[in-house]
Formats: structure tokens, C-alpha cells, sequence
């Protein structure tokens, strides 16, 4: 299989538990006989403004954002990697969505609202951090992220084949909780794509 795998964090450094999971992922992926495209739109610069000129569907796309539709499109599964921000991705990820998820070339509405999809059946895992307790963010915003991956996004595009694991409270937890937390990541990898 080939596989995307986005990260977006702030941390350029790419010192980040977030970048740690990226890492375990791709390698799990790569020593699984799995091919890996890997973008970190943060070190990469990614311009997250969606232009009024990209709005009509088919408007072509500059040659950056051609790559990545190109990816997507041609990618059997995806790998995201974020921060919960204020309960949303981090802008820059929202902005890659808002590009590269793009209305007449990766998914077109029918006359009767119907959606069709050139990514429909493939497979995706959301592995996200967060510093709120799972309690307080179930209690307090009944998860957001879950319902945006889930449904808003790959629910739309027809992609129901879909994992989501948060791991939290970053800022509380150990380096043995987070070792911890690694391994679930090569386990999850593993069983969403499993080995080729």
C-alpha cells in the first residue's frame, strides 16, 4: 500500500510527541513492506490560504497543491498526526484540508446533493495529542476532533474504514507513558495497515 502521512505541529524543531508518533508510524509503515509519502506541512512551509481562484472546482491548482491533491488521490490510506487546538486542527492543517480535499477533483456533488469521491474505501487513522484529561474533553466538548474526522471529513469522502486515537494529557504524562503510548502507535499502524 502507499501511504500519506501528514503532521502538523507548530514545533519545527520536530521535538514534539506529535512528531514521535510520526516517526514511530512511518518507520512501522516503511519495515512493513508499506511505501510512505510523509508531509510535515509546518516545516514545509504549507500555505494554508485557500485563494477565492481556487473556490470553483475546476480551477487548476498551483504546482505545490497539484502534488498533494496528486498524493491524496493516489495514496490507499492516510495517516494524520495533531495537536487538539482550541478543539480543531492546528490552521495549517485545516488550510491543507481546505486545498488539497479539493470539491471536482477529490470529491463532486450530484445534482440531487449525493457526494462521489475519488478516495471512497480507503483507510484512515487519526492519532492526535491533547493536554485536557479525556474526561473533562468528553465532558466539557464531547470530542469535536472525532466528530470532525469522522464524519465532517473522511464520512463525506467515503471513507469509513477510519481509527481515531487521542493520547492525553500530554503535559501530565511521563516518558513511560509515552514510551507506553509509542507502542500503541506501532500496534495501531499495524492492524489499520497491516503488513504487506
Amino acid at each position: 500500500m502507499k501511504v500519506l502521512v501528514v503532521v502538523a505541529h507548530q514545533n519545527t524543531a520536530q521535538t514534539s510527541f506529535c512528531h514521535a508518533i510520526t516517526q514511530v508510524a512511518a518507520e512501522t509503515l516503511k519495515s512493513t513492506g508499506h511505501e510512505v509519502v510523509l508531509h510535515d506541512l509546518y516545516a514545509e512551509w504549507f500555505d494554508p490560504m485557500l485563494t477565492q481562484e481556487e473556490l470553483a472546482a475546476d480551477a487548476p491548482a498551483n504546482p505545490v497543491i497539484r502534488q498533494h491533491i496528486d498524493e491524496l488521490i493516489g495514496a490507499d490510506g492516510y495517516v494524520i498526526v495533531h495537536p487538539n487546538w482550541w478543539g480543531q486542527p492546528p490552521a495549517v492543517l485545516k488550510g491543507w484540508i481546505d486545498r488539497v480535499f479539493r470539491q471536482g477533483q477529490v470529491y463532486r456533488f450530484g445534482a440531487d446533493g449525493s457526494v462521489t469521491s475519488t478516495i471512497a474505501g480507503r483507510k484512515a487513522l487519526v492519532l492526535t495529542t491533547s493536554n485536557t484529561p479525556r474526561e473533562a474533553e468528553l465532558g466539557l466538548y464531547g470530542d469535536p476532533l472525532e466528530n470532525l474526522w469522522k464524519n465532517c471529513i473522511f464520512g463525506l469522502v467515503g471513507i469509513t474504514d477510519f481509527v481515531r486515537r487521542n493520547f492525553e494529557s500530554i503535559i501530565m504524562s511521563t516518558p513511560d507513558q509515552r514510551e507506553t503510548w509509542l507502542a500503541e502507535t506501532r500496534a495501531l499502524v499495524e492492524k489499520q495497515f497491516p503488513p504487506a
